[in-house]
């Protein structure tokens, strides 16, 4: 039997067309699943390949300061270099699932009581900051990367997490990733590293345009000890093990001396040769989104540097019989 024509037009049929209201509501929906996508979808593709660019190397690249990567994979990277970004950044990267709860409850206590701002962001969630977002705070920021840390940790793992952090962190003006620091400042690559030159990278991490690698003094200096002492206790209490689960470790090798005349790289006309001054701080890590260490047993305390001024004889006393 064929069905009859309906006789009422099509914009006056009732239940077939939304209202503005369900219309709006409908097109917000399809953006966020949309988005929600996309960023499953990059996250996926960084997983394999690495990051291209990043929005603060952008930033540097319009600034003028240039822009010297080069990427290593967590392979060749050395193993004590590993060690003191746990020590310095998250000693509880292995423990927790992208976010320690206890670090930021602390940060938000010493906050509220006045003072430096400071943060207490893991190192995954400084990963999906410098791949995906851009630097600064906000809520709108603060809420992507709590997502793109839970989609890291859920689609990447600890290992991939630690490689990308450590190829994107800025170690120096227009410079990222340990690889290209290390061949900055020591003129060899992060393949193989002593500790206190690992150390001194893992110390300048929080504020990279602000501290020097080369012959730090002050506060970067005695900072850069206190990472060195704790390397150990991340190898004894195998606080970085969750990078290294099921992969081949290679072994420790001394660094090579360096060979030939550094090479010329972006930003150093932007950086002094000399050490910079001390800086006074109060705390250990400063930075709004590097997490606060937490004190680890039998550590060593920083050794402060013995005065260097020379100490003036007494004046002879008058009237005091000549020897």
């Amino acid at each position: 039997m064929a069905k009859t024509k309906s006789s009422i037009p099509p914009y006056r049929r009732r239940g077939r067309q939304r209202g503005l209201p369900a219309r709006i509501v409908v097109g917000l929906v399809r953006i966020v699943l949309g988005l929600i996508v996309l960023s499953v979808l990059w996250v996926l593709v960084y997983r394999f390949v690495p990051p291209p660019i990043t929005v603060t190397m952008l930033g540097d690249l319009i600034a003028g300061r240039g822009l010297n990567k080069d990427w290593m994979p967590i392979g060749q990277i050395d193993r004590d270099m590993v060690r003191a970004a746990i020590a310095a950044e998250d000693g509880k990267f292995c423990q927790h699932n992208g976010f320690d709860f206890e670090a930021i409850e602390d940060a938000m206590k010493r906050n509220a009581s006045g003072g430096r701002i400071r943060g207490g962001s893991t190192i995954s969630q400084q990963t999906a900051k410098n791949a995906f977002l851009w630097q600064g705070g906000g809520y709108v920021r603060k809420g992507a990367e709590a997502w793109f840390t839970l989609l890291i940790e859920k689609l990447w793992g600890k290992r991939r997490i630690m490689e990308v952090y450590l190829n994107l962190a800025e170690t120096g003006i227009g410079t990222y990733g340990v690889n290209a620091g290390s061949l900055r400042y020591y003129g060899h690559d992060a393949s193989a590293m002593s500790p206190i030159e690992a150390a001194r990278i893992a110390a300048v991490l929080p504020l990279p345009k602000k501290r020097g690698v080369k012959s730090p003094k002050g506060f970067t200096r005695r900072y850069g000890g206190t990472i060195a002492a704790r390397i150990g206790q991340v190898s004894r209490d195998g606080l970085d093990a969750c990078v290294y689960k099921g992969a081949v470790v290679a072994p420790n090798r001394a660094p090579p001396a360096p060979k030939g005349k550094p090479r010329p790289l972006p930003g150093e006309e932007y950086e002094s040769v000399q050490a910079l001054p001390p800086v006074e701080e109060p705390v250990v890590v400063p930075e709004e989104n590097a997490v606060i260490a937490e004190p680890m047993a039998n550590e060593p305390a920083p050794v402060e540097e013995p005065a260097t001024e020379p100490v003036p004889s007494p004046e002879p006393v008058a009237n005091e019989p000549a020897t």
